[in-house]
């Protein structure tokens, strides 16, 4: 099928779904969650009250509101593609990106390569005007019928073109967010369209610019001056953002832990020591770890490393920090398989987490190996000691990150 047609095809789907009728079956449908056993009867019941294209395309819309309620809370009354569902930034991350151009009094905003508009939405719902810009008709139409769905509509026009045409007069700052897959295929890491270089001399015609990236973004890419920020969503890291100048604090990278903002920034301190493990171990949050901010993390809880390039670290009493999850250490030595099972019984470990860093193993296979049978729910942190392979036997501390 040939990109034309498909674009077509992809019109006529999102005319179908706007109509009263598709609008109808999407509402009966919102709420529901089909199973593939259950899909082909309910197809075959919905086809003698409605056309088929219609429950065909419904019945596929549905099915990504629901995947998108991980992502927005008003899932049930957006409209996706897969890719657009993909790529757009969840509702909390966008959130706190839109926040950051309002308190710098960007209230006329570009928002390029937009998609299906979750970042359009956020930075309306921050007080933005926003130009969305997008060279796919379909994705154009869903973002303004998402601004609908977030009652954002007023703030918000479109604009078809590719955006290396776009028009920024007026504009105060410009976010882009560059296609990371082509013709539903991921692109290689690093690589997008725009490209990255083409996404940073942006700043020749604003100076205000913020450029969402994959999370594995090479940090050497970004040139000085710029700040990077890594941003988690609990344990979960999301993206990178790269800051220009006019935005940036002087700082080169940036860990953001969501919910609540929490961030940590660089800041210059004595070297961090390494000695063997405490009481207490911390598994730093992947935003911390990306953006190269576990000694700045372990001097603000007065914490130590237990090896000089592994990034958990120690600490005699349990750290409260948002900035990663606190473990208590049951029991601690080099690391040999064959005594793990009598370690594990020992401690009536049974459901078991591993965690693997500086460690090479193949975590699935070793926990089928291990086979525990206990009560007590444990973590098995697989890693080095001063450069030694070592076993932490630990157990998740409550009311902690």
């Amino acid at each position: 099928m040939s990109f034309e047609t498909g674009q077509r095809r992809a019109e006529d789907g999102l005319d179908l779904l706007t109509s009263p009728a598709g609008r109808a079956l999407l509402d009966r449908l919102d709420g529901t969650d089909v199973s593939a056993t259950d899909e082909l009867r309910l197809a075959s019941a919905l086809r003698r009250e409605f056309p088929a294209e219609l429950v065909t395309a419904a019945l596929g819309q549905h099915e990504l509101r629901v995947r998108a309620r991980a992502k927005f809370s008003r899932a049930g009354r957006m409209f996706f593609t897969r890719d657009g569902l993909e790529q757009a930034s969840a509702e909390p991350v966008a959130a706190h990106r839109a926040g950051r151009f309002a308190a710098a009094g960007r209230v006329r905003v570009a928002d390029l390569c937009c998609g299906i508009g979750g970042d359009l939405v956020a930075l309306a719902g921050a007080g933005a005007d926003v130009r969305g810009v997008d060279l796919d008709p379909v994705h154009l139409r869903m973002a303004t019928l998402n601004a609908a769905a977030y009652d954002v509509a007023g703030a918000v026009d479109t604009s078809r073109a590719d955006v290396r045409d776009a028009d920024l007069d007026g504009m105060d700052a410009a976010f882009v967010d560059p296609a990371r897959r082509a013709g539903g295929r991921r692109l290689r890491t690093g690589d997008s369209e725009p490209p990255l270089d083409w996404c940073l001399a942006l700043t020749a015609r604003t100076p205000h610019v913020a450029v969402k990236a994959a999370p594995g973004l090479d940090r050497s890419l970004v040139p000085s001056g710029w700040e990077t920020e890594f941003v988690a969503d609990g344990r979960e890291l999301k993206e990178a953002v790269i800051w220009s100048p006019a935005f940036a604090t002087g700082k080169a990278t940036r860990a953001t832990v969501l919910p609540g903002g929490h961030q940590l920034l660089p800041s210059p301190g004595d070297p961090v020591p390494c000695r063997p493990p405490g009481p207490y171990l911390l598994d730093p949050s992947p935003a911390v770890t990306r953006a190269g901010l576990v000694e700045e993390l372990a001097r603000e809880l007065g914490a130590w490393k237990i090896d000089p390039r592994i990034a958990f670290l120690s600490a005699e009493h349990p750290p409260h920090t948002p900035f990663g999850r606190t473990l208590r250490v049951l029991d601690d030595g080099p690391w040999r398989e064959k005594e793990l099972p009598a370690r594990l019984r020992a401690h009536r470990i049974g459901p078991l987490d591993i965690r693997r860093r500086g460690l090479a193993g193949d975590v699935d296979a070793l926990r089928r190996r291990l086979k525990t049978t206990g009560d007590r729910p444990g973590v098995l942190v697989m890693t080095r000691v001063n450069d030694r392979p070592w076993a932490l036997l630990c157990e998740p501390v409550a009311g902690r990150s």
